[in-house]
């Protein structure tokens, strides 16, 4: 059970994602599009618990106070992480904060050239639920079963077909009998209630309401997986062209990055609260006081990129043998000195 492959599919999602990352990326290069202006910034983030300092860091104005009032800064809300590297690759956002998954993807399918990770953002708040009713208490009973994740190639998507995997479970697009669809977050929660899925592997607030309004239990946290509990859920990537002509604003705007997350942990209460009604504004609907809390509690806020779990999931799929050549290189996907920079600045521990 210790072992996770959670972004194994770094090469499963090469074939699930990677042709369409190529292609924007390559559209991107041979194009030489520059669009950075040193008067905007674009964010990217999704509306997800695990994006929680994009959230407090937006309803604050932190990112405006930190890039100057001579710098536009442009947010766009994501569902999912396949269609943020695809924002990033295609000149729509600059920054964007996104799961392990895709990032080691982007990196890959552009041989490195096209992103660095520069901060970590969320480690933990993942929940696999099922139907109360799916007759679901062991992986073995997840055959036959249909399942659900946020979008075709997504940290939980590959989290959850590398669970499956895991047990010794097929997917039924290889011949087997476990059924995983892709659909929003939002879309799950009425494919629960019409039981016309078992179970999803989702991130917070999602896993909580699925328990609380739609009959759900958890079969698993994804956390019991990990040593100490604690894996990278959400990092934060940036554009390497834009990192290279503008790492004074990729500078900047990691002082708010860590100035939020430090600020979040220091008023965790008033934190709910904004991350709540920013949920209300991107969603239609402010969540239970007690919905927030508890998915609160099953996820820490850090700046901290995990290195280790990431490489850990490359790794892993190495030795699964999911890459067809050799062991992925990701020596450079990493570029923490800015980050140190501030952390240095700041008087607090440096990332090494």
């Amino acid at each position: 059970m210790g072992r996770r492959n959670s972004v194994i599919v770094a090469v499963i999602t090469s074939i699930v994602i990677g042709v369409s990352v190529s292609i924007a990326y390559s559209l991107m290069s041979s194009a030489n599009v520059n669009t950075f202006s040193g008067n905007t910034v674009r964010i990217g983030y999704f509306p997800n618990l695990s994006h929680a300092t994009a959230l407090v860091g937006v309803a604050r104005g932190t990112f405006e106070q930190a890039l100057g009032d001579e710098v536009k800064v442009d947010y766009k809300v994501i569902n999912a992480g396949p269609a943020a590297i695809e924002a990033l690759f295609t000149n729509q956002v600059d920054i964007t904060y996104v799961g392990p998954s895709p990032a080691i993807n982007g990196y890959l399918r552009t041989n490195g050239e096209g992103l660095r990770i520069i901060a970590g953002a969320a480690s933990g708040g993942v929940l696999f639920v099922v139907r109360a009713d799916s007759g679901i208490d062991s992986p073995e009973e997840l055959a036959g079963k249909k399942l659900a994740s946020p979008q075709y190639g997504n940290t939980q998507d590959v989290s959850l077909k590398s669970y499956i995997i895991e047990h010794g479970l097929k997917l039924a697009q290889y011949g087997g009998n476990v059924h995983v669809l892709s659909a929003k977050n939002s879309d799950i929660m009425t494919l629960f209630l019409k039981k016309e899925i078992d179970g999803a592997w989702v991130p917070e607030p999602w896993g909580t309401i699925l328990i609380r309004d739609a009959n759900g239990k958890i079969f698993l946290d994804e956390r019991d997986l990990w040593p100490d509990g604690e894996f990278a859920t959400t990092v934060l990537i940036v554009n390497t062209e834009f990192l290279d002509k503008r790492p004074d604003l990729v500078k900047k705007f990691l002082q708010a990055h860590v100035e939020t997350t430090l600020w979040i942990n220091g008023h965790p209460e008033e934190a709910e609260k904004v991350v709540n009604a920013q949920l209300k504004t991107l969603l239609g609907k402010e969540l239970p006081v007690d919905v927030i809390s508890e998915a609160f509690s099953r996820m820490e806020v850090t700046y901290s990129p995990m290195k280790s779990s990431l490489l850990k999931f490359a790794d892993e799929a190495y030795e699964l043998g999911l890459l067809e050549r050799e062991r992925p290189d990701l020596s450079d996907i990493y570029y923490t000195s800015l980050l140190n920079e501030v952390l240095k600045e700041k008087n607090l521990q440096l990332i090494k």
